[in-house]
């Protein structure tokens, strides 16, 4: 049965009534229309689909929409403020540590987490950090000098 789900979402209220069971990258994606979440594996382990849910990084394929009533859910598209990357998007891309682009959104996040509760890790610590986020490319070493 569907319920309606009130949420923020990239700091905007929003509503949608859905099956509570459903995928938060399904409403994010399709309801939405916001397009920079990516599915990955549909299953939690590689990372493509991280958003910081109150700042803290989730998969959103395996987030189910109930879990975010009365949360806020940030993705890509909400870290950028008046027309101004944010410092590890504008990082990303000063250091080229992208490929392909489909890991870049859930890395990015994964690292506003990181940088957010560590602003100065060192490279073991980002390596262990970002070693949930799978690169096909293998990107890493551009990945680990943005961050």
């Amino acid at each position: 049965m569907d319920e309606t789900i009130t949420w923020v979402v990239n700091g905007k209220p929003t509503t949608v009534t859905t099956d509570p069971e459903r995928p938060l990258i399904e409403v994010l994606r399709e309801d939405l229309g916001l397009h920079g979440t990516h599915f990955g594996c549909g299953e939690g382990q590689c990372a493509a689909c991280t958003v910081l849910l109150d700042g803290t990084r989730v998969h959103s394929c395996r987030t189910a929409i109930g879990e975010v009533q009365g949360h806020e859910v940030t993705t890509i598209e909400g870290l950028a403020k008046e027309g101004k990357l944010h410092a590890v998007q504008e990082a990303f891309l000063a250091e080229g540590a992208y490929q392909c682009g489909y890991c870049t959104s859930g890395m990015i996040l994964g690292a506003v987490e990181l940088l957010q509760e560590k602003p100065q890790p060192t490279e073991e610590e980002i390596t262990a950090w970002m070693n949930r986020h799978l690169c096909r490319c293998g990107g890493y070493v551009k990945i680990i000098a943005a961050v």
